[in-house]
């Protein structure tokens, strides 16, 4: 029977749990994610999860932050001039904002306090430093 290698183009459905149980991500009631393995559109731990895989397969996984997001960088957490905010910009803890790294690429950041004259932004991914289960369903496999 045919089974997942590198380059397969593959549709998977999965519902993805942190260490105390809560989903952060599941594709059941939508369309299977698609994907082609080794293309690297995916976490490394994900990839390599389903690589082996044969169609119907169920597997469910742990896989390690190094795998995933990656550990919390301190350099991607930063103390900054309110002053520098768009005009009328009120930053709230949670929120997410739109900024710019040295080259002019966009990426996100979350407000993770506020002060007086300046706010405390994370540049990290959400997920960070978080070890992530999945259970991985393979549907399709080209």
């Amino acid at each position: 029977m045919k089974e997942v290698i590198n380059q397969s183009q593959v549709k998977v459905h999965y519902t993805g749990t942190l260490d105390d149980g809560s989903v952060f991500d599941s594709s059941e009631g939508r369309e299977p994610l698609a994907f082609t393995v080794g293309a690297g559109n995916m976490i490394p731990g994900f990839e390599k999860a389903v690589l082996g895989m044969k169609l119907n397969e169920t597997k469910k996984v742990t896989i390690p932050c190094d795998q995933a997001y990656g550990p919390v960088r301190d350099d991607l957490i930063q103390e900054l001039n309110k002053s520098i905010l768009p005009e009328g910009l009120n930053p709230q803890i949670g929120q997410k904002l739109q900024s710019q790294d040295n080259e002019g690429r966009s990426f996100i950041v979350t407000v993770k306090q506020v002060k007086e004259t300046t706010i405390v932004i994370d540049g990290n991914h959400e997920l960070a430093g978080k070890d992530l289960q999945f259970e991985i369903r393979l549907v399709e496999l080209n």
